[in-house]
């Protein structure tokens, strides 16, 4: 009798129930937050994956599906899907578009790993980037977006951990340091951490092996390497998770697995998943862009949650516009920009919020964007706790209270 091929597995009502239901819920948050769907081929050429992942990560020398085309290409199963991502994005000038690119996926990717409890060669992947903004309030909004993913698909008691791994200037001097720091331990370590020690020390940190961990925990930390401009912007990340009451744990030695990212890392977990109990990991990858061949800056950041661990730990059981485009004038009103947006939100209304832009360049990306209000957001209003609200489509604009703010844009009549 033929069976299915090790490492995967067939998806049967009513366990299908589930995953409908799980997706459904993604779907209603990506769109809360004005994110739109991309679909990638599964088939990738494979130095998309050499140039964007690294070639010492795990999933490039070992993982990978690669095989000879018939023409003499190398092709492989997306082991993973930002790369992917990335590479539409360049290829179809999405940075042409207006503001920032805020796409979501999906679907399966491939990796030739050793089965266990919630993991597969074919998995499946739910994700989400957001193209073309350095700011940390993008920081901040992602990760509030995943943890009210996961609080709606009914998952409870996970742990959010975030770090930063630094950038291009800093993170070279703490590499050394780091280099420096190993040699006397590596011989005692895992076979991958001794040859990580020498290509790619920062990957040490992400070893899983349980004997590793005492002499890791003791290795320096990038938090204390980090340079004038990761650290205020680490700091600003904390800051507006702090404001939107997201609590988190800083875990100075969490790094990704992939070579693209920088700055901003982060993690969630949850005890029922066994000893590999990441549900999801994300960060930002503001250099991967050139890495893969363009000449445009485009800073992003992004997700992805393993469905198939998220299906485990849950239990059984129409219309596009924006509704609102938030304009905050200056620092303090873009703190409580993102609390009214996120209470908005979970209202049922969709909002963008516009960080760190003259208003003149918000009412435009909020007309571009087709949104049916703009909601005009300064330190008058915040101390009044009366909002000035303008409706794109008749121009006119009123006063409102917080009370009436949601009744106002939730009405589409």
């Amino acid at each position: 009798m033929i069976r299915a091929v090790k490492g995967t597995r067939d998806l049967l009502p009513p366990d299908t129930a589930v995953w409908n239901r799980v997706e459904a819920i993604s779907r209603e948050v990506f769109r809360a937050y004005n994110y739109q769907e991309i679909r990638t081929p599964i088939l990738e050429e494979e130095q998309l994956f050499a140039r964007g992942v690294g070639t010492d990560t795990d999933i490039v020398s070992k993982e990978m599906y690669a095989f000879e085309d018939r023409d003499g290409s190398r092709l492989v199963l997306r082991p993973e899907n930002t790369a992917s991502v990335i590479r539409a994005y360049i290829e179809h000038r999405l940075d042409q578009r207006p503001g920032v690119q805020k796409l979501y996926y999906i679907g399966p990717m491939f990796r030739r790993e050793r089965p266990q409890k919630g993991r597969y060669r074919q998995f499946f992947q739910i994700g989400a980037e957001a193209i073309g903004s350095e700011s940390p309030f993008v920081d901040a909004e992602v990760i509030e977006m995943v943890s009210e993913l996961l609080t709606r698909a009914g998952l409870s008691g996970f742990t959010l951990l975030i770090n930063s791994v630094g950038c291009q200037n800093c993170r070279p001097q703490y590499v050394e340091k780091l280099r420096a720091a190993l040699q006397p331990v590596a011989p005692h370590l895992c076979t991958d951490c001794q040859r990580r020690a020498e290509t790619n020390p920062l990957r040490v940190l992400d070893c899983k092996v349980p004997e590793d961990q005492a002499a890791i925990n003791a290795l320096p930390t990038i938090l204390d390497s980090l340079c004038d401009v990761c650290e205020p912007h680490f700091a600003k990340v904390q800051g507006f998770l702090t404001d939107r009451g997201i609590a988190f744990e800083v875990k100075p030695r969490l790094v990704r697995g992939l070579d693209y990212y920088m700055r901003t890392t982060f993690e969630v977990t949850h005890g029922d998943l066994g000893a590999q109990n990441s549900v999801l990991g994300g960060g930002r990858y503001d250099g991967l862009a050139e890495s893969l061949g363009s000449n445009i800056h485009s800073p992003g950041i992004g997700f992805s949650i393993g469905e198939d661990r998220l299906v485990m730990t849950v239990a059984q059981g129409g219309d596009s516009a924006l509704d609102v485009f938030i304009a905050p004038l200056g620092d303090a009103a873009l703190s409580h920009a993102g609390v009214l947006a996120r209470d908005l939100r979970r209202a049922g209304i969709s909002v963008e919020v516009a960080p760190n832009m003259k208003l003149k360049r918000a009412m435009e990306l909020a007309n571009k964007a087709a949104a049916r209000y703009a909601l005009i957001l300064g330190d008058d209003e915040i101390a009044a706790g009366v909002y000035t609200l303008k409706n794109m489509q008749s121009t006119e604009q009123h006063r409102v209270t917080r009370e009436e703010l949601s009744k106002t844009i939730g009405n589409r009549n």
